[in-house]
């Protein structure tokens, strides 16, 4: 076959006819199959999915979202992120970097909608990531703000203090560090940077000039008290982030007196629990209760040389370098909010809404710039240079219509544009100032311009200090109510006014109004509080180097009225009591007259033993009036009595007690120092009755144990705590008065009071008993003898301790202490032994006692110490034991023989044998 009939057999036409069927294809598919559907779906995840929003797009979609053209898509992809983040709150601090750096990279979106969009979301994530979190991406946040505000886009601008007010909310300590170009960036909100040597610069230097948009949606005076808002938030975040010094403070409501940070506090050491040097002592100098370590706090420098903010914010002349652009920005732009020079001088005091705000914002800047040096030096170099550079201006545009009140206006309502009403309603809300709050931060921006000890100053400086000092003593003096945060004001400006005009008629005038405020009643805890703390930090930190403050009568009257006034609070607020008594301390301690003889008249009251102070408030506050004791001027018998009772009634601890015996030892002339007989604080016989009334101790009758021959005294047990208590105030008590001169005569003493005031009595308390046993056996002198009744007395005690001692089951330490107590007396006092086997009348005994008495002989037979004393009466022991074994059978004398017999049989060889 030639090859083009092969060619044309291969492409032939078959021949279709109508009726048969079409025959199939050579590559037909042969659908006669059955298929079964397979689901991977392990295999359709995608490796690294994660969750996602209600569109089913993940974080990554998200992210990838903000960097599209179209604004619609990035505000969505805004809002996502803000649901995805709210319902996985573990992936915030996961993908913090990606998710700040692109929200930071929107704060200057051309489109307002997505950058508001971005402010919602950067406030919620920084309410979920703490500072220390933020700390490696904060650089770049910012950077994206810096260039937010300082955008051409007026929008931009505005957006980006909203921004700065999220970050100040929670992170004011890493962007107080970034003030170097902020507060540069302040400033060109509201200005513009002049040209040396031009026409707008006559001078021929450089410098900032207000300027004015219209593209702006609220007016320039609205906008600048915006700007003013934010930096005076700022400045307060670098004045209390930053380092302080002693004395120096943050706040600028309780200024130098008040503040809490950088005050010294002293540190509590127990030199008792070092005395054997166990543990070792750290002491910081300067330090308070936890040392301040160096800071390594650094300033980023400034990358521009310009408005002096080159070098850190620490030093006075860096802090004069802005100040000295910023302070005529400021003033000029309260001249243009007042009027200029066509303010009415008959209506010059009252100012507007907006103008009051202003100036308001306008002060608390001022405060703040000469706070932000931590130094104190640095703080008065700075009120040096602003004295110099700016009395004269501040004089001028804010003394002239001191003090200031509200201009009501009568606003009629008209239609205004949306947007421009929210916002004008925004900056007001923000900006209600009250007249009381304006012109008391005006008095402590000019109170801090008059210099100290400088007398021809001060006759300069009357004419404005005079309006001054009118307006605070006519706000305390008015008895009105006035808010802590005034108040605290109010008092820095009449502390300084003190310190810095040394008059005493001055500073009783305003001290005066200041206590007739502190006299109101029902005021607010934080009210008193504030009040008691000015008086008290003048009194203690001004009065030896101002004369005139320590010479001040109505300081004198307000110490005298404190013992008054704690014994009216008591208990009731024990935080204030505590206040009282931390300047009552020093005050006494110091000498101060009128204190001491209120405190001498109100002492009773003071230290009453059931409702006074010392026994109602908590501990601390307890040491502390026990150590008043020690200035106290006299102890009369009645005080004596209360302080007795005090001790004795167990509602102070027993260290307590002990420094309250130990204090009124050591005021008595019997501890060896010498005084003339007019001025002892303690008489001897008030001396030695308050000691043997605190021997002897106050308990109630709870359980009594009925007399017998074995207890010839009905003793009743006190509890553990109790006797444990008092036998502390026992040893205390033994040891203050074996330390007198003469042992005999003290004990001569002991014993006469012992046979008055004890010796007829026939129910005694066990801890009453010990203490007598342990007093005498301690104060016996070996030249003395004790007579016939107290030896009774001493041995009818002995005896029913020791019928008490077998009865002690469950007290370990009252048993060890009743037994020492009986064991000393019996080893010291002479006769005593002999008189208390003499007692022992076995015919007189019943049955049950008979045990009981074999028991007692058992135990002193035990003792190794009274052998000796045993043997001396050993006819006496033997004669006991015969008429034992008399009365009762054999087998219950069989401790106490074995005893005996190997007693003797050691020190003499004589066994001797029952009958």
């Amino acid at each position: 076959m030639s090859k083009k009939q092969k060619r044309q057999g291969d492409f032939q036409k078959v021949q279709l006819k109508v009726g048969k069927k079409k025959p199939k294809a050579d590559n037909a598919t042969n659908v006669n199959f059955r298929s079964k559907a397979i689901h991977l779906p392990e295999q359709l995840k995608h490796a690294d999915s994660g969750p996602t929003t209600h569109r089913q797009l993940d974080i990554k979609d998200l992210l990838s979202k903000l960097h599209h053209i179209n604004s619609n898509i990035k505000q969505g992809a805004l809002v996502g992120l803000r649901e995805l983040l709210s319902a996985q709150p573990s992936m915030i601090e996961l993908h913090a970097s990606a998710v700040l750096s692109e929200v930071a990279a929107l704060f200057t979106d051309k489109d307002g909608s997505v950058r508001a969009a971005a402010v919602r979301l950067l406030r919620f994530i920084t309410q979920c990531i703490p500072a220390e979190r933020v700390v490696p991406f904060f650089p770049l946040l910012s950077a994206h703000l810096t260039c937010a505000m300082t955008h051409i886009s007026e929008a931009i601008q505005e957006d980006a203090l909203r921004v700065l007010d999220v970050v100040l909310e929670h992170y004011p300590g890493l962007l107080s560090q970034r003030h170097t170009v902020l507060l540069t960036n302040f400033l060109e909100l509201i200005s513009q940077k002049r040209k040396a040597a031009t026409g707008q610069d006559k001078s021929g230097k450089g410098g900032f000039a207000l300027t004015i948009s219209t593209n702006r949606s609220v007016t320039a005076q609205q906008w600048r008290l915006t700007v003013l808002l934010r930096l005076g938030s700022f400045l307060q975040a670098v004045v209390e982030e930053r380092p302080l010094d002693e004395g120096v403070t943050s706040s600028i409501g309780l200024g130098m007196w008040a503040g809490e940070k950088g005050s010294v506090t002293s540190v509590d050491v127990s030199w008792e629990e070092h005395v054997f040097g166990k543990g070792r002592i750290q002491v910081f100098e300067n330090s308070g209760a936890v040392p301040t370590p160096h800071s390594a706090y650094r300033l980023r420098p400034d990358s521009k040389a310009g408005a002096g903010m080159n070098k850190e914010l620490c030093s006075a002349e860096t802090v004069q370098g802005f100040a000295g652009t910023l302070v005529p920005l400021l003033l000029e732009i309260w001249v243009e909010a007042a009027g200029g020079d066509h303010v009415q001088t008959d209506s010059g005091h009252l100012l507007s809404a907006e103008a009051m705000a202003l100036m308001f914002q306008i002060l608390t800047i001022l405060q703040l710039l000469r706070r932000v040096s931590p130094h104190r030096d640095q703080q008065d170099i700075l009120d040096a240079w602003f004295r110099n550079s700016y009395l004269t201006d501040f004089k001028h545009h804010f003394m002239k219509n001191f003090p200031y009140g509200l201009l009501e206006v009568a606003r009629h309502k008209k239609k205004a544009d949306g947007k421009r009403q929210q916002v004008a309603a925004g900056t007001v809300a923000g900006g209600n100032v009250e007249p009381l709050a304006l012109n008391v931060t005006l008095c402590q921006v000019m109170v801090t311009l008059s210099l100290r000890g400088q007398d021809h100053v001060e006759a300069e400086d009357a004419d404005w200090l005079r309006p001054i000092r009118v307006f605070i003593r006519e706000t305390l003096s008015n008895e009105g109510k006035l808010s802590s945060k005034h108040l605290a004001a109010l008092l820095e400006v009449v502390w300084r006014m003190i310190v810095t005009q040394r008059s005493r008629g001055e500073a009783d005038d305003l001290l005066q109004a200041v206590y007739v405020q502190y006299q109101q009643r029902n005021l607010a805890v934080s009210v008193r509080s504030l009040l008691l703390r000015f008086f008290s930090q003048l009194y203690i930190q001004e009065h030896q180097n101002h004369p005139h403050i320590a010479r001040s009568r109505i300081l004198a009257r307000w110490l005298a009225s404190l013992p008054v006034q704690l014994v009216q609070l008591g208990s009731r607020n024990p935080q204030l009591s505590a206040q009282l008594l931390e300047t009552i301390h020093p005050a006494a301690a110091r000498g101060n007259k009128d204190l001491l003889q209120s405190l001498q008249k109100n002492a009773c009251s003071i230290y009453d033993p059931q409702e006074g102070c010392v026994v109602v408030l908590p501990v601390e506050s307890q040491k502390r009036l026990v150590q008043i004791l020690h200035f106290l001027p006299a102890f009369p018998a009645e005080l004596l009595a209360c302080l007795s009772q005090v001790c004795n009634t167990g509602r102070v601890s027993a260290s307590l007690a002990t420094m309250l015996i130990r204090t009124i030892h050591l005021r008595s002339p019997l501890c060896g120092w010498s005084s003339s007989s007019q001025d002892v604080p303690v008489k001897d016989v008030d001396y030695l009755s308050f000691f043997f009334t605190t021997l002897t101790g106050d308990t109630d009758e709870d359980c009594l144990l009925p007399s017998s021959i074995l207890s010839p005294l009905s003793v009743f047990a006190t509890t553990l705590e109790q006797f444990l208590h008092h036998w502390d105030i026992v040893e205390e008590v033994c040891h203050c008065l074996d330390s007198l001169g003469s042992r005999a005569q003290c004990f001569d003493v002991i014993q006469n009071a012992i046979i008055k005031n004890l010796c007829g009595l026939v129910v005694v308390p066990d801890c009453v008993c010990a203490a007598i046993l342990r007093c005498v056996s301690r104060l016996l002198d070996v030249n003395f003898l004790p007579s016939d009744t107290l030896l009774h007395f001493l041995s009818d005690c002995c005896l029913s301790m020791l019928n008490l001692l077998l009865q002690l089951e469950e007290s370990a330490h009252k048993r060890d202490a009743v037994w020492e107590a009986c064991f000393a007396a019996l080893s010291t006092v002479p006769r005593l032994l002999r008189l208390v086997l003499q007692s022992f009348c076995v015919c007189d005994l019943c049955e049950e006692e008979l045990p009981v008495l074999a028991q007692i002989l058992s135990l002193l037979l035990q003792h190794t110490q009274l052998r000796n004393h045993m043997m001396a009466n050993a006819s006496l022991l033997q004669h006991i034991i015969q008429d034992l074994t008399v009365h009762t059978h054999i087998w219950l004398l069989m401790t106490a023989y074995i005893h005996f017999s190997f007693a003797l049989t050691d020190k003499t060889g004589i066994m001797f044998t029952l009958p």
